[in-house]
Parts: C-alpha cells; structure tokens; sequence
C-alpha cells in the first residue's frame, strides 16, 4: 500500500548528520540522489546513486541520472511509493516484471547497536508480473562524493574480501583530515565509505570511473580490474563503486537481493579535547566486525524493522489518524538520524544533536526539547544522553552564567558554547532554564526515579531559583524561536518558567524532599493564577503581557498536562483551542500574530491541547497539506508560511521528534515510582 502523501524529500539512507541521502523528487529517477545539505542552486551536496535493470537485453534506468546517455535509456517506471518508519519502498514496473527497491536504516531506538551501527541496506526485490521467465540484470553504484566535502578533494580506494564471502569496497580522502571540520553546510571528508555485498561469487564489481556505466550499458560487462588511477580528485573521472547482481532466470516468484552502504567515521565527537569513537566501538569492536555483521545480521534486522514500522504506524493512526501515520512516518529516521551515539570518558550515554541548517550547534537544548517525545516513547537514556553534556559545561568554569547553557559547540565540535558569541544580550536564560528541567522530569517520570535528578541536583536547584526570580514576567529576551527576535514579556515564555518550576516540584517529590515540593507546586500554581490575570485577551491570551490584541501559540503548555501538573486552569486551554481554530490558514495556524510563519513541532503540541480529538486533528492535519503541496523540496522543513506552504527556513532538523507529541499524550509512558 503505497502513501498518499507527496513527501517534499524521501529519506533513503539515513544513519547521521554525514551519512545522509534523499531524494528530492517525485520519482527516484528524476534527479541525483543528494546530501542533505544539497543546495539546488550550486552543486554541492549530489551523493551520486545509480540503479538500471537490464531486462531481456534491454536496458532501463530506476535511479539516479547518468549524464550523456540519458536519450539512450528508457526509464523503468515508479508506479508506487511508501514511506514508512524505518523503510522507504519503491515500486517499479515495466517489460514483464516489477522490481521493488527498500532502503532501510534500522535505527531502532531499543536496540542502540543496531541504531549506533553506521550501516544502510539496500534491498531489490524481483519478480514477473506477465506469466512469463525473463533474464534480469541489476547494476548499481555510488560515487566518491559521499566522502568528501568538496569534489576538488583527492581519494583512494580500495578492497577486501571478509568473513563469509563478503566483497568490501571501499573510498576514502587521502589527507584523511579526522574532526577537523565542522560547520552547519558541512559533508565529511574524513572515514571510509563502503560497500559491501554478500555472497560475493554471485556478482560482479569493480571501483573505477563513472565511465563503468556507459560500458555496462552498451557491452553488458564491467572492466576486469579496479581502477589504479589514484589518488585523483572526485571531479575528476568520478571514482563509483559499482556492482552487478545477476538474478538469472526470474519468474513470479520474488527473487531478492541486498547490498549494504557503510561509513566508518573512525572517530565521531570531539567532547571536551577527547576524540570519541562511535557507540559502536565501545567494546573494541573493528570495522571489518562492523561491516560483517552488517551483513550477518540483516534477515533478524529486517525483520525487526518490519515489525517495528507496523508497531508504529499503527500507534500513530490510533493516535492521530493516516495522515498523522504518514507525518510521524516521514519525521522518524529525520530525528534520530541528526543525532551520534557515543559514550563519554565515564561510559555514559551521549546523544548528540546536529542543528542541522539553523546554525550547527552540536548539543543545542532547545532542539533537544522538541525532539524529546519521540525519545520518551522508545528510550528515555537517550534524552539523558542529550542533557549530560549540558550539566559537564555548566558546571565547567568555562560557564559564566547562572542560567543553563543553549549549546556544547559546533558539530562535531563539543568544547563548549559558541551560539552568540556567549555574549549575556544572546542568550536564552528562561527558555534554556525551563527545558532543562522540565526534560529532567520528563526522564525522572518515565524511569519512575529521580536518579539522574539527584545526580545534577546542584544545577537543577540553581536554575529553578532563576526562574522563581526572573521567569514569571521574562525581560527582553530570546527563546527557541530565536528568528523571531527579542521579545520581552513573552507570555508562552513565562508559561514555560511555571512548568519548569513545577516540574522541579515533581523532582522534589521524587526525591523525598516534601518541604521543597509544597512550596515549589504552590509557587508554580499562585504564578499560573496570576499569568492568566496578565495574560487574557477577552476570548484569547496575549503574545506579551503588555500588549492587547496580540496572541501566540502556547505550546509550551502541553506538559502541564502531559505532567498531570494542573497548574493552569482548563479554560485556558480551551480558549486557545478555539482562537487557534479561527486563526487557521490554508497549511495551519501561524506562531503568533506578527507573521504567517508557523513551526511543525509547535503547531502539533498546539493541537495536543485539544480535548476533542477533531479539534486535534483540525489543527494538525494541515501540517500533512503543507508536506503534500511545498515546492521546497528538501527534508522536512519545521518553518514554513501556513499560506503559501513556502519554507523560511530550516531542513532535516531533529526536532520533527517532536511531532510524536499525539502518541506521547496517548500513550501510559510514565513508570510508577520506584
């Protein structure tokens, strides 16, 4: 069953902020596949990928371009595509037979080896749809672009064969330069890209000039021998990786295939002046172990990742419907896979964020706040694995502040803040304040313990006595939503003070500590009384305190109920309900009255304030329209003009977790307290 949904981007290989690929067409042949940072007016960013199938002598093309040939080569048509969890499935059809072509990344948010393991299948299904037998040749290859950031860049390459007939080949830069880039529009040039293909004897490969596939195409071979031109720049003669599967005689009996695309980054993070491997690693695991179990693993992989789309999907039409199905679908291996798993010098958990395309902070917290009900739904250690970094800088010396960090550098970076110079004018005091404990809470909860509190209770106490002092009405600040400006007396801010007090309540409860949990919950319950005195509008509630006629979203005021915290009054909600509803446009309800812009995360915790699930779905389903009709073809971008379904900004940014917030509210997530 294919989606009906028209993704902007499809994601097909999608491991981490590096190794990343889409499509960003309607068919997978249109166009190059690309690096998401692809920017349609330059060329950087094309992750070349070429698929043909010859059939009964005939060739046809499936995937990718191959530039000077195109006139010569029929396309194999795509008659059906699904985009699910964890999978995105292309359907071909064409000269008797129907090829199936499913890009799976098993990023299973239970199973951390798998998830951390920087390996992507590729898998071709095969059969005849005519009643007759037909002889089905597929070629396919990708290019050395995938492991350089510029094309001018030299590579080498090479191969080997491992454990179980497994072919290895493999491209990689000459200089090698580990960890010493970093940036927002960044591809990695350092590691090793592989492909790897199982049961060797049956294919045929070669790594040579892009050339290969205008030779398959006329003389239906590859040349003998890899390539020794080398080392030579990408640009020059295009380096491929390209192999041959023979599926002999093909009737309508499904014959399959697979390959896998790996990258061993060697090192992933740098944390504080220590190089960090990936999470993989961490029991002295090698690449060549990687890369064969990468092989070995796949039927119990697959079959995992089958499960866990339906699981899922399913989850989220209970929730929210199909065309939340098909959101949630869409935004799942976009939020984890902006994110590195690596352990710490302790052998904790971390969870690195990218922000990708606003700034690439590497750590920021009010990226990680959005992402998290995704992660609190699957594995809450991973929301752990966000914060600690923040709690090591904050309580570092190199941290001026009083109030709670926004970053921990720039990906893959992790020293220490660089967002706005650290200048106090550019920080986001309340805002970074309150997502750090009321994500606190939310792990807290989900464990059903306050360990992780107890451990960073210093920190925890500080900022919650911030707020007690400066969070109710906020000075002229920043917040997450930071392209909007400085705003001061920001009411949605102001709410997200209260909650974070709150929820420090909770985490005194927890603990035991009941005096400090009575004057925490009546400071956080007499500050809601008054914010609703400071804050109504008639039929509404402001923007800003000092301003009538203005209104915003208050999506912050999803965890008062999400926390069972009761701190505002149901009439509050309410009345933003029906306000959001009248302010609607034709791609959803913008983020406040001063522009038509909206937020994807924001505007679904929006609709999660609804008691009445078509209230709910009235607000959220535009967000589907807007995925739907964009002409912005890019990875899902979370701000985009709610009446032209124009993207502002932004692109593969993982704080599309936070689309799961429908499944959150719906799901019994919190454990009872140990």
């Amino acid at each position: 069953m294919g989606n009906s949904l028209r993704p902007p981007a499809v994601p097909l290989v999608t491991v981490d902020p590096y190794f990343n690929a889409w499509s960003n067409a309607d068919h997978l042949y249109d166009d190059h596949v690309h690096h998401w940072t692809y920017d349609k007016n330059g060329q950087s960013g094309i992750f070349g990928m070429v698929g043909m199938i010859r059939i009964d002598g005939e060739v046809w093309r499936f995937m990718g371009q191959v530039p000077d040939t195109e006139q010569e080569l029929n396309v194999l048509e795509q008659i059906q595509l699904t985009v699910k969890p964890l999978s995105t499935i292309y359907t071909f059809q064409g000269a008797g037979i129907t090829l199936q072509v499913d890009f799976t990344t098993p990023l299973l948010l239970d199973d951390l080896d798998a998830l951390s393991r920087p390996a992507s299948y590729i898998t071709f299904d095969v059969w005849a749809d005519d009643g007759k037998e037909h002889d089905v040749h597929i070629y396919f290859d990708v290019t050395a672009e995938w492991c350089v950031h510029e094309t001018s860049q030299q590579v080498t390459w090479s191969r080997s064969t491992l454990e179980n007939d497994i072919e290895n080949m493999w491209i990689g830069t000459v200089d090698q330069p580990i960890l010493e880039r970093k940036g927002d529009d960044t591809r990695i040039d350092w590691g090793y890209f592989h492909l790897l293909i199982p049961h060797a004897s049956d294919t045929v490969s070669v790594i040579h000039s892009h050339n290969v596939r205008k030779q398959w195409i006329h003389t239906n071979s590859l040349p003998d021998k890899d390539d020794r031109q080398m080392p030579r720049a990408v640009e020059e003669n295009t380096p491929v990786m390209a192999v041959v599967l023979d599926f002999k005689s093909v009737d309508a009996t499904k014959e399959t295939k697979f390959l896998t695309l790996a990258y061993d980054d060697i090192d992933s993070i740098e944390y504080f002046q220590q190089r960090l491997p990936g999470y993989w690693k961490r029991k002295g695991q090698t690449s060549e172990r990687m890369l064969t179990l990468s092989i070995t693993e796949y039927p119990k992989l697959m079959k995992a990742c089958n499960q866990f789309n339906e699981s899922l999907m399913q989850k989220a039409t209970d929730a929210g419907g199909t065309k939340y199905r098909d959101i949630t679908s869409l935004a799942y291996r976009q939020a984890v896979a902006a994110h590195k798993l690596v352990l710490d010098d302790q052998g904790d958990l971390l969870f690195l964020s990218k922000e990708n395309n606003s700034n690439g902070c590497i750590g920021t917290v009010d990226v990680s706040y959005p992402s998290i009900p995704l992660f609190l739904l699957y594995n809450p250690e991973l929301v752990k694995g966000m914060m600690r970094p923040i709690f090591r800088y904050a309580r570092s010396d190199d941290w001026p502040f009083e109030f709670a960090p926004h970053d921990v550098g720039v990906y893959p970076i992790a020293n220490g803040q660089v967002y706005g110079e650290n200048k106090l004018e550019n920080q986001m005091p309340i805002e970074e304040c309150g997502n750090m404990l009321i994500m606190m809470t939310a792990v807290c909860l989900a464990e059903g313990k306050g360990t992780f509190a107890k451990e960073n209770w210093d920190l925890l106490t500080g900022w919650a006595k911030y707020l007690e002092k400066n969070g109710l009405d906020p000075g002229n600040q920043l917040c997450t939503d930071d392209f909007a400006g400085h705003l001061a007396h920001n009411a949605n801010l102001s709410i997200k003070a209260i909650i974070g007090l709150g929820s420090y309540g909770i985490l005194c409860e927890l603990l035991g500590k009941k005096e400090e949990q009575r004057k925490y919950t009546d400071l956080a319950q007499q500050m809601a009384l008054e914010w609703e005195e400071m804050a109504v509008d008639n039929d509404h509630y402001k923007l800003t305190f000092d301003q009538s006629g203005t209104w915003s979203l208050k999506y912050n005021l999803i965890w008062d109920t999400i926390f069972s915290l009761n701190l505002f009054s149901k009439e509050v909600r309410e009345k933003e309900i029906l306000y959001y509803l009248s302010k609607q446009n034709r791609f959803g309800t913008p983020l406040d009255s001063r522009e038509t812009y909206t937020k994807a995360d924001w505007l679904v915790w929006a609709a999660a304030l609804a008691d009445r699930k078509e209230d709910e779905r009235s607000l959220m389903e535009p967000l589907w329209d807007f995925l739907n009709e964009t002409e912005d073809r890019v990875p899902f971008s979370d701000w985009f003009d709610t009446k032209s379904a124009k993207r502002l900004n932004f692109k593969n940014r993982s704080v599309v977790g936070g689309l799961f917030m429908l499944m959150l509210k719906e799901t019994d997530w919190k454990k009872a307290n140990a």
